[in-house]
């Protein structure tokens, strides 16, 4: 049995960030740890516990070879650190708050070790949460909820969908049994 990645995508306000946190201790148990993020995003009170750097910052470890994946998206840089290579490594199971449009990179990187998860909302409810969140204005939401149809439009054969348009724990739930699964024989 060889360690995975999961690599998990979703729209803007479906819900990683609270699915992330409160997955925490639970995977813990399950030698998966959560890779952090670096983003070029100043952190928020509420939303992504990531590690921010600056413009400079993310730059300068981009040349040094500092990512395992990097991306850009909604005018921000993402990166995950080479410290889940080493995690692999070491047979541990490694979840990932991936991008949907660096998927097909990520998985030239990682095979078949990479098991593609996306989580999914209700269009109104997920239109419902951005309004709360206040970050966009409404074309921008509703760019986003349009992205997020035409992604489980052209969802991959092998993801795993989790639906987290009810409680929280039901997605939490189903994002665990995913993890269990890869312990399986294939």
């Amino acid at each position: 049995m060889h360690s995975r990645l999961f690599y998990l995508m979703g729209p803007s306000g479906a819900g990683k960030d609270s699915l992330l946190l409160r997955c925490r201790e639970r995977l813990c148990e399950r030698s998966c740890l959560i890779a952090s993020r670096y983003i070029t995003r100043p952190p928020e009170l509420q939303g992504e516990n990531h590690l921010w750097l600056s413009e400079a910052e993310f730059l300068q470890r981009l040349q040094l070879g500092a990512f395992a994946l990097h991306w850009s998206a909604n005018g921000y840089r993402y990166g995950i650190g080479l410290e889940i290579d080493r995690w692999l490594e070491l047979g541990l199971d490694v979840l990932v708050n991936g991008s949907r449009a660096h998927l097909e990179q990520a998985r030239a990187r990682y095979g078949e070790r990479l098991v593609p998860l996306l989580l999914q909302v209700d269009p109104g409810l997920l239109q419902q949460r951005l309004n709360a969140r206040g970050r966009e204005t409404q074309e921008e939401i509703a760019a986003r909820v349009e992205r997020a149809r035409l992604l489980s439009a052209e969802l991959p054969a092998d993801a795993i969908v989790i639906d987290n348009s009810g409680e929280l724990e039901a997605a939490l739930g189903q994002l665990l049994q995913a993890v269990q699964r890869s312990y399986l024989p294939v």
